[in-house]
């Protein structure tokens, strides 16, 4: 059976998510996209948390857990995201951001009890504590040796592992001596599996790709793919299979195209300045003269001991897709909340989930129930034949799916190659 997963979403009780996300709203998404495994999310947040425990139950023998009597086939996996601040030995303040997953609320009650001591825990769904990465995994480890960590969006300038403002040029720098409890890393929306190939230092880890959603559309945005029994179907196999990168189970991720993500290029948002740093050397802003975001793509560059295209032994393979909900936005010219895509999306659901429809539900069957521009910008993902403006700087980048805007004469389109 194909399993997708999520493990990395949040509630309404992160920072700048939105107030609509329920257990229950969750699991609607979920079900609607073709989703079978998601995280919880923001499981150290009190509010949050009672309302997990009121509403999921556990699946017999599997440490997941579904909604109370609901039979949809969704499952949810215990996550949260924490975000450890702390002086690093160059003396300069890191911010690192880890998921932690737990197979059981017992342990997440422990590991709360733990926590508390180093920030508080119910200001944001992703708590700031004042500890080290090293010590979080530490103390996660404690609570229950069958928890797994892994960096959340690994590569983002401020809040990632490998980040250029705050973070390290190693996931043992990152975690010290804890280094060997992580197997894994989130690529994040701003790179894919291919830029992180680029680094030979991380061959030993499985690259994991989730939404990071902070409101239900989002969720799926990125995603996992597993193909397991249903026997198989549990907490145990599942992080054993990202463990061991078994390529048997673990099929590929789905990929937002990292052009999109808003940490892609070196720029200055308020100055709506933008870089590729594969093509220039520049640091500062030309509009200002003050210094640069380094984005995801210049950090990969500095940190690199391969080309561009090199790809290790025992890979797993990826896809990139953009999410329904946009391809509809921009074929509308509207946003993404427009009350007429969310009509437009709700009948397409009609003839099947949204990864079905995006990678292979017949393309004539998609314009009987959209339109023809829908359908031909959902064949141009399929091929690739798309333009993205990168993002920068917190800015998310632009997608041209019809070939309403003049391509970039920079180098910017997907089918080129940043690093060709």
């Amino acid at each position: 059976m194909q399993v997708i997963a999520d493990f990395h979403t949040h509630s309404r009780f992160a920072m700048a998510c939105s107030s609509k996300i329920t257990v229950n709203g969750m699991e609607t998404a979920a079900f609607e996209k073709g989703i079978s495994l998601i995280g919880t999310s923001d499981f150290l947040h009190g509010q949050w948390l009672d309302e997990l425990k009121a509403n999921l139950e556990p699946c017999k023998d599997s440490n997941l857990f579904k909604i109370k009597n609901s039979d949809s086939g969704v499952r949810f996996i215990l996550s949260g995201e924490v975000s450890t601040i702390f002086t690093g030995k160059d003396g300069r303040v890191k911010k690192i951001h880890s998921i932690v997953l737990l197979p059981d609320f017992e342990s997440i009650d422990s590991l709360k009890d733990v926590l508390k001591r180093y920030g508080n825990l119910e200001t944001d769904g992703r708590p700031q504590l004042s500890m080290s990465a090293a010590h979080l995994v530490e103390e996660v480890f404690k609570v229950n040796k069958e928890a797994f960590v892994f960096p959340a969006h690994a590569w983002t300038p401020y809040f990632g592992a490998l980040g250029s403002i705050s973070g390290f040029s190693s996931m043992k720098e990152a975690y010290e001596d804890q280094e060997k409890h992580i197997f894994a890393l989130e690529t994040g929306l701003s790179s894919d599996p291919a830029m992180n190939w680029m680094v030979s230092g991380l061959d030993k880890y499985a690259l994991l790709s989730n939404s990071d959603m902070h409101s239900l559309p989002k969720l799926g945005r990125e995603a996992n793919v597993f193909d397991l029994e249903e026997k198989e179907f549990n907490y145990g196999k599942v992080m054993d299979v990202i463990k061991n990168k078994d390529l048997k189970h673990f099929k590929r991720t789905i990929e937002f195209y990292p052009e999109e993500g808003k940490y892609h290029f070196d720029g200055h948002r308020r100055c709506k300045f933008s870089i590729d740093p594969t093509k220039s050397d520049m640091l500062v802003c030309k509009v200002c003269g003050k210094k640069l975001t380094i984005g995801v793509v210049h950090r990969v560059k500095d940190l690199a001991d391969r080309p561009m295209g090199f790809k290790p032994d025992g890979a797993i393979p990826y896809v990139n897709l953009v999410p329904l909900i946009e391809v509809i936005a921009y074929v509308m010219k509207k946003g993404v909340f427009s009350q007429l895509v969310e009509l437009q999306y709700r009948k397409l659901l009609e003839v099947g989930k949204e990864f079905d429809i995006l990678t292979n539900i017949d393309l004539e069957t998609i314009k009987e129930n959209s339109s023809e521009d829908i359908a031909k910008a959902i064949e141009n993902v399929r091929e690739n034949k798309i333009t993205i403006i990168p993002g920068y700087d917190g800015v998310f980048g632009e997608i041209e799916l019809l070939n309403r805007k003049k391509r970039p004469e920079s180098g910017e389109s997907k089918q080129k190659g940043l690093f060709d």
